[in-house]
C-alpha cells in the first residue's frame, strides 16, 4: 500500500513539474500562478499544496531534481579508477549528452530569459562540479597547468557547446554532436580517469 501510495505521489509530483515546464515556454516564469499549474495539470490547488508550498518550492524541486541526475548520469559508463584515452572515447562515454538529450524538454528551459530562477547559473556550475569532483584530466603531452583553471575551461566550454546545441534546436543530432565533442577533446585532453561520486 505504502508503495502504491508513494508512486502515485512520484506521479503526480511528476505532472505538476511537466506542466510548469509547460506554462514557462508559453507565458514565462514570473507569469505563472498555482492555478495555472494545477489547471494546467488537470489537478486542484489541495493536491498541489500536499506536495509543495508554493511555485519556487515546486520550481527548485524541478531543477534540483535534474541537475541531481545531469551528476548522476556521467558515471554510468565508467567504474572507479577506471582511466579513458581521448582517443578511445566513443557515444557511451558521453552519457551526459544522452542524458541532456533525453530530458530536452527540461533542458529547453536555458533558451528562454524568463526561466527557472538560477537555470542559467547553476546547469553550467554542475557541469563544473561534475569535472572537478569526478575526473582527472591529463594534459595533451603532460603540459604542466593550473589544473583548477583547466577544468574551469573545459567545463564552461562544454557548457557553450551544449547551450548552443540546444539553442539550435538541437540541429545536430545526437551521435554528430557526441563526435564534435571528440574532436575537441583530444586537442587538449590525453587522458580522464573517472574518480566518482565522493560519500559525504
Amino acid at each position: 500500500m505504502e508503495n502504491g501510495t508513494s508512486k502515485r505521489k512520484n506521479r503526480t509530483k511528476e505532472h505538476l513539474k511537466l506542466a510548469l515546464i509547460d506554462l514557462i515556454k508559453k507565458k514565462g516564469y514570473h507569469a505563472i500562478s498555482v492555478k495555472d499549474i494545477v489547471d494546467h495539470a488537470s489537478y486542484n490547488r489541495s493536491t498541489f499544496y500536499v506536495h509543495y508550498q508554493d511555485k519556487l518550492q515546486l520550481a527548485e524541486d524541478l531543477l534540483e531534481t535534474m541537475l541531481a541526475g545531469l551528476e548522476e548520469s556521467v558515471g554510468k559508463p565508467y567504474s572507479p579508477g577506471q582511466k579513458v584515452y581521448t582517443t578511445k572515447l566513443s557515444e557511451p562515454s558521453f552519457n551526459i549528452i544522452s542524458y541532456i538529450y533525453d530530458n530536452r524538454n527540461f533542458f529547453e528551459l536555458i533558451k528562454y530569459d524568463d526561466t527557472l530562477t538560477s537555470l542559467h547559473t547553476k546547469f553550467p556550475q554542475t557541469i563544473l562540479k561534475i569535472y572537478g569532483e569526478q575526473f582527472i584530466f591529463q594534459t595533451i603531452n603532460n603540459i604542466q597547468v593550473n589544473m583548477d583553471y583547466f577544468k574551469r575551461y573545459t567545463a564552461y566550454g562544454f557548457y557553450g557547446l551544449i547551450q548552443n546545441w540546444i539553442n539550435s534546436n538541437f540541429k545536430e543530432s545526437k551521435e554528430e554532436f557526441i563526435e564534435e565533442v571528440i574532436a575537441l577533446s583530444q586537442t587538449h585532453i590525453y587522458s580522464l580517469e573517472f574518480v566518482g561520486k565522493q560519500k559525504r
